[in-house]
């Protein structure tokens, strides 16, 4: 039969295969144009030198990735020493984002199982309820975090309305306001993926696991979650990396004593600063580090498909 294959009884036909690569030319136009050329124009930007009044001069150099790296004094004719400033951003900026991610999980994976598990009529109405908040930008959701979290807000006062506490908490400006801030704007992005993991689950696996005596734990453990891993692989990922680059929950809610990346790369672009190069070169390891992240975690998922295939 021309244009198809019969195979075990099905007939299969590819009718778009001489025109398939002119299909997919405005999604690569796309790609090339909004994502490829920004992240090209960062790279060569991340490797000339700084104008005084802000921007670039042309001229090529690693300055940028050793000003980074490297502590060469005031004037920059001392002994080169490790910069350990940029670097403790870097490792603040990953440990909020590890945990921030964490404690979406924690709390996201039984909101996901929740809904998954409803009446079918009525899950529609669960996860509506959980987009609700991305109907509001997200500066003014982290504005009005700040407000809720205050020493004179709600949260304050209804603490000391009901005794909790003798005097307010001060929360803004701290490391629990920033993950707070974090929490609330990438929850969604945990519970929607593992929602539809949990979605496509087999439950009769758990009810037979029940059968053979075991606890809610270990069906948790041993049945439950390898069944939706990819969708938490997912979820954590999707949390993980935009918080790694946030700027605006820790500049609204953390203030200068919790600097993260994202800040000190906005600083250098719209701040006093004003060193293109430097911030370019920021964004460049940031991007690294999300590179390696992604990498790791596509290769480990592979081997469990694989080790899945096997058996």
């Amino acid at each position: 039969m021309a244009g198809g294959s019969t195979s075990g009884g099905s007939v299969k036909a590819d009718t778009y295969a001489g025109v398939r690569h002119w299909l997919l030319a405005p999604s690569w136009l796309v790609l090339l144009t909004v994502v490829v050329g920004p992240l090209c124009i960062m790279l060569i930007y991340s490797f000339l030198t700084k104008e005084f009044r802000g921007g670039v001069v042309w001229e090529f150099n690693l300055a940028a990735y050793d000003k980074f790296f490297f502590d060469r004094g005031l004037f920059g004719d001392e002994a080169p020493r490790i910069e350990w400033t940029y670097i403790s951003i870097y490792w603040r900026s990953i440990l909020q984002a590890a945990i921030a991610t964490l404690v979406s999980l924690l709390i996201g994976f039984p909101t996901a199982y929740f809904i998954a598990t409803r009446p079918t009529t009525s899950r529609a109405l669960w996860v509506f309820l959980i987009t609700i908040p991305y109907w509001v930008n997200l500066l003014i959701r982290t504005v009005s975090m700040k407000f809720l979290l205050r020493d004179q807000g709600p949260l304050n006062a209804f603490l000391l309305s009901t005794g909790i506490i003798d005097q307010p908490l001060t929360i803004v400006n701290t490391d629990v306001a920033v993950q707070l801030g974090l929490f609330y704007s990438y929850l969604p992005f945990m519970v929607l993926p593992i929602y539809a993991a949990v979605e496509q689950y087999d439950h009769r696996l758990s009810e037979a696991a029940a059968d053979l005596y075991a606890s809610r734990w270990i069906a948790l453990r041993r049945v439950i979650l390898p069944a939706v891993k990819p969708g938490v692989i997912a979820g954590c990922i999707l949390v993980f990396v935009p918080s790694l680059g946030s700027f605006l929950a820790p500049d609204l809610l953390g203030g200068a004593r919790n600097f993260m990346i994202g800040s000190l790369i906005e600083d250098q672009f719209k701040g006093q600063a004003g060193d293109w190069p430097f911030g370019a070169a920021a964004s460049m390891i940031l991007l690294s580090m999300v590179l390696i992240v992604l990498i790791v975690a596509a290769r480990r998922q592979a081997r469990a498909k694989a080790a899945g295939g096997e058996v």
